[in-house]
Protein backbone atom coordinates (compact mmCIF):
# COMPACT_ATOMS: atom_id res chain seq x y z
CA UNK A 1 0.00 0.00 0.00
CA UNK A 2 1.54 3.34 -1.34
CA UNK A 3 1.19 5.78 1.81
CA UNK A 4 1.20 9.67 0.79
CA UNK A 5 1.65 12.73 3.54
CA UNK A 6 0.84 15.81 2.02
CA UNK A 7 1.46 18.87 4.40
CA UNK A 8 -1.53 21.37 3.60
CA UNK A 9 -0.89 24.31 1.46
CA UNK A 10 0.09 27.81 2.82
CA UNK A 11 -2.00 29.95 5.25
CA UNK A 12 -1.71 33.59 6.15
CA UNK A 13 -0.46 32.69 9.46
CA UNK A 14 2.17 30.37 7.49
CA UNK A 15 3.12 33.25 5.37
CA UNK A 16 3.70 35.79 8.31
CA UNK A 17 5.85 32.86 9.43
CA UNK A 18 3.73 32.50 12.72
CA UNK A 19 3.62 29.42 15.10
CA UNK A 20 0.04 28.31 13.68
CA UNK A 21 -1.75 25.16 15.78
CA UNK A 22 -4.72 25.31 17.60
CA UNK A 23 -5.73 28.24 15.33
CA UNK A 24 -8.27 27.15 12.28
CA UNK A 25 -6.91 29.60 9.96
CA UNK A 26 -8.08 28.31 6.30
CA UNK A 27 -5.86 29.14 3.12
CA UNK A 28 -4.29 32.14 2.12
CA UNK A 29 -5.80 33.36 -1.26
CA UNK A 30 -2.55 33.56 -2.48
CA UNK A 31 -1.70 29.68 -2.23
CA UNK A 32 -4.91 28.61 -3.94
CA UNK A 33 -4.50 31.20 -6.73
CA UNK A 34 -1.15 29.79 -6.96
CA UNK A 35 -2.37 26.41 -6.78
CA UNK A 36 -4.69 26.69 -9.63
CA UNK A 37 -1.98 28.21 -12.18
CA UNK A 38 0.15 24.75 -11.30
CA UNK A 39 -2.20 22.40 -11.58
CA UNK A 40 -3.27 24.08 -14.82
CA UNK A 41 0.18 23.90 -16.11
CA UNK A 42 0.72 20.10 -14.63
CA UNK A 43 -2.42 19.32 -16.87
CA UNK A 44 -1.55 20.80 -19.79
CA UNK A 45 2.31 19.16 -19.66
CA UNK A 46 0.68 15.97 -18.68
CA UNK A 47 -1.41 15.63 -22.02
CA UNK A 48 1.59 16.19 -23.84
CA UNK A 49 3.39 13.55 -21.70
CA UNK A 50 5.69 15.32 -19.95
CA UNK A 51 5.08 14.61 -16.61
CA UNK A 52 3.39 12.28 -13.64
CA UNK A 53 0.42 13.18 -12.37
CA UNK A 54 0.12 16.58 -10.19
CA UNK A 55 -0.05 14.53 -7.13
CA UNK A 56 -0.10 10.69 -6.23
CA UNK A 57 -3.98 9.51 -6.72
CA UNK A 58 -5.07 7.92 -3.37
CA UNK A 59 -8.11 5.52 -3.25
CA UNK A 60 -8.16 6.71 0.78
CA UNK A 61 -8.02 10.18 1.93
CA UNK A 62 -7.58 11.12 5.48
CA UNK A 63 -7.21 14.52 6.64
CA UNK A 64 -6.66 16.88 10.03
CA UNK A 65 -10.36 17.89 10.90
CA UNK A 66 -8.31 21.42 10.78
CA UNK A 67 -10.03 24.09 7.77
CA UNK A 68 -6.62 24.20 6.06
CA UNK A 69 -5.95 20.58 5.79
CA UNK A 70 -9.72 20.09 4.66
CA UNK A 71 -9.29 22.39 2.26
CA UNK A 72 -5.90 21.19 0.72
CA UNK A 73 -7.62 18.15 0.41
CA UNK A 74 -10.56 19.38 -1.77
CA UNK A 75 -8.27 20.93 -3.92
CA UNK A 76 -5.73 17.92 -4.36
CA UNK A 77 -8.60 15.27 -4.35
CA UNK A 78 -11.28 17.16 -5.74
CA UNK A 79 -14.58 14.98 -5.55
CA UNK A 80 -13.32 12.38 -3.61
CA UNK A 81 -14.42 10.98 -0.53
CA UNK A 82 -12.32 12.36 2.45
CA UNK A 83 -12.09 11.49 6.15
CA UNK A 84 -11.32 13.66 8.94
CA UNK A 85 -9.02 12.23 11.92
CA UNK A 86 -9.27 14.24 15.43
CA UNK A 87 -5.96 12.76 16.57
CA UNK A 88 -4.43 14.13 13.07
CA UNK A 89 -4.36 17.88 14.20
CA UNK A 90 -1.25 20.39 14.72
CA UNK A 91 -0.07 20.61 18.22
CA UNK A 92 -1.34 23.93 20.66
CA UNK A 93 1.64 26.27 20.91
CA UNK A 94 -0.28 27.97 23.90
CA UNK A 95 1.10 31.11 24.68
CA UNK A 96 3.55 31.03 21.34
CA UNK A 97 0.68 30.58 18.94
CA UNK A 98 0.44 33.23 16.60
CA UNK A 99 3.81 34.90 17.46
CA UNK A 100 6.89 34.50 14.99
CA UNK A 101 10.63 34.10 16.07
CA UNK A 102 11.11 37.69 16.14
CA UNK A 103 8.39 38.30 18.79
CA UNK A 104 9.94 34.95 20.52
CA UNK A 105 13.48 35.34 20.49
CA UNK A 106 13.92 37.09 23.81
CA UNK A 107 11.30 35.74 26.16
CA UNK A 108 12.87 32.85 28.74
CA UNK A 109 10.37 30.31 28.32
CA UNK A 110 10.93 30.13 24.16
CA UNK A 111 14.68 30.48 24.62
CA UNK A 112 14.42 27.06 27.03
CA UNK A 113 12.06 25.53 24.68
CA UNK A 114 14.77 26.01 21.79
CA UNK A 115 17.60 24.94 23.94
CA UNK A 116 15.68 21.65 24.68
CA UNK A 117 15.50 20.45 21.14
CA UNK A 118 11.50 21.14 20.95
CA UNK A 119 10.73 18.63 23.84
CA UNK A 120 9.51 20.94 26.32
CA UNK A 121 5.99 21.19 26.32
CA UNK A 122 4.87 24.72 24.98
CA UNK A 123 4.10 27.25 27.92
CA UNK A 124 -0.33 26.63 28.58
CA UNK A 125 -0.09 24.39 25.56
CA UNK A 126 0.37 20.76 24.66
CA UNK A 127 2.96 18.20 25.48
CA UNK A 128 5.19 17.18 23.25
CA UNK A 129 4.77 13.42 23.96
CA UNK A 130 1.17 13.59 24.38
CA UNK A 131 0.82 15.20 20.82
CA UNK A 132 3.68 12.91 18.93
CA UNK A 133 1.62 9.81 20.65
CA UNK A 134 -1.84 10.99 19.36
CA UNK A 135 -0.54 11.48 15.95
CA UNK A 136 0.90 8.47 15.42
CA UNK A 137 -2.13 6.86 16.97
CA UNK A 138 -4.28 8.51 14.84
CA UNK A 139 -1.99 7.47 11.65
CA UNK A 140 -1.70 4.53 12.51
CA UNK A 141 -5.48 3.65 13.09
CA UNK A 142 -5.98 4.61 9.47
CA UNK A 143 -2.99 2.77 7.83
CA UNK A 144 -4.64 -0.67 9.70
CA UNK A 145 -8.03 0.44 8.27
CA UNK A 146 -6.57 0.89 4.32
CA UNK A 147 -4.82 -2.68 4.85
CA UNK A 148 -7.52 -4.52 6.12
CA UNK A 149 -9.48 -3.15 3.23
CA UNK A 150 -6.81 -3.86 0.66
CA UNK A 151 -6.42 -0.32 -0.41
CA UNK A 152 -3.54 0.49 -2.79
CA UNK A 153 -3.38 4.03 -1.45
CA UNK A 154 -3.96 6.38 1.27
CA UNK A 155 -2.95 9.69 1.40
CA UNK A 156 -2.83 12.02 5.04
CA UNK A 157 -3.30 15.83 4.39
CA UNK A 158 -1.99 17.00 7.77
CA UNK A 159 0.48 19.39 9.51
CA UNK A 160 4.16 19.34 9.00
CA UNK A 161 4.23 18.75 12.83
CA UNK A 162 1.82 15.53 12.03
CA UNK A 163 3.88 14.46 9.54
CA UNK A 164 7.26 14.70 11.39
CA UNK A 165 5.79 12.91 14.72
CA UNK A 166 4.39 10.05 12.36
CA UNK A 167 7.58 9.42 10.72
CA UNK A 168 10.02 9.85 13.60
CA UNK A 169 8.23 6.52 14.88
CA UNK A 170 7.10 4.62 12.11
CA UNK A 171 10.27 5.09 9.46
CA UNK A 172 12.56 2.07 9.23
CA UNK A 173 15.76 2.91 10.45
CA UNK A 174 16.85 5.52 13.39
CA UNK A 175 16.38 9.07 12.17
CA UNK A 176 15.69 12.26 13.67
CA UNK A 177 12.14 14.30 14.34
CA UNK A 178 13.24 16.50 12.33
CA UNK A 179 14.28 15.03 9.32
CA UNK A 180 11.02 15.17 8.04
CA UNK A 181 10.39 18.67 8.01
CA UNK A 182 8.57 19.86 4.67
CA UNK A 183 7.04 22.61 2.88
CA UNK A 184 3.63 23.66 2.68
CA UNK A 185 2.14 21.34 -0.69
CA UNK A 186 5.19 19.14 0.51
CA UNK A 187 5.25 15.72 1.84
CA UNK A 188 6.85 12.13 1.35
CA UNK A 189 5.70 8.64 -0.19
CA UNK A 190 6.00 5.71 1.68
CA UNK A 191 4.98 1.95 1.25
CA UNK A 192 3.60 0.17 3.71
CA UNK A 193 3.07 -3.72 3.68
CA UNK A 194 -0.15 -5.28 4.26
CA UNK A 195 0.73 -8.35 5.73
CA UNK A 196 3.21 -6.26 8.42
CA UNK A 197 0.33 -4.13 9.65
CA UNK A 198 -2.25 -6.73 10.03
CA UNK A 199 0.14 -8.46 12.28
CA UNK A 200 0.96 -5.73 14.04
CA UNK A 201 4.38 -4.49 12.82
CA UNK A 202 3.88 -0.59 12.24
CA UNK A 203 6.33 -0.04 10.02
CA UNK A 204 7.20 2.33 6.74
CA UNK A 205 9.71 1.53 4.34
CA UNK A 206 10.79 3.24 1.16
CA UNK A 207 10.06 6.70 1.95
CA UNK A 208 11.25 9.27 -0.39
CA UNK A 209 10.02 12.92 -0.67
CA UNK A 210 7.55 14.03 -3.23
CA UNK A 211 8.23 15.47 -6.13
CA UNK A 212 8.41 19.22 -6.22
CA UNK A 213 5.11 20.98 -6.90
Amino acid sequence: MEVIFIRHLPTPGNEKKQYIGRTDEVLSSGSVTSFHKKREMYLKSQKEGKYPPFYPPAEMIVASPMKRCVQTAELIYPGQKIVTEPELRECDFGRFEGKTYEELKDDPAYIAWLESGGVLAFPEGEDQETFRSRCVEGVCRWLKKGAAEKKRSIAFVVHGGTIMAALHRLAEGEHSFYDWQTGNGRGFLALAAEDEWQAGREILREIRELPVR
